[in-house]
């Protein structure tokens, strides 16, 4: 199963998550400090048939990833979602 995490938030802001499969919301949880506390929260809830997760941040798709990479670099994760959104965001501009 490969499952969905949104995180939503800004640097002033705290942030939130959550994971959902195929349109339904498995859990979620708000009032994370930074977008790598709400990944790692968010990967750390999640069942054993999990094999991947598709990463969201603020409305943007940053990828899809085996859950073996993003438990082992979770801090490459965070800092290419971040960078996606503010690219596409920058675009749109």
């Amino acid at each position: 199963m490969i499952v969905r995490i949104d995180i939503d938030g800004n640097d002033i802001a705290l942030y939130d998550y959550r994971v959902s499969y195929e349109s339904e919301d498995l859990y979620a949880d708000s009032g994370l400090s930074s977008v790598l506390e709400a990944l790692v929260a968010a990967v750390e809830g999640l069942a054993p048939s999990v094999v991947g997760v598709e990463v969201w941040y603020r409305g943007v798709v940053s990828g899809t990833y085996p859950l073996t990479v993003v438990a082992m670099s979770p801090d490459q994760i965070t800092e290419h979602a971040q960078n996606t959104t503010a690219a596409i965001e920058e675009a749109m501009q």
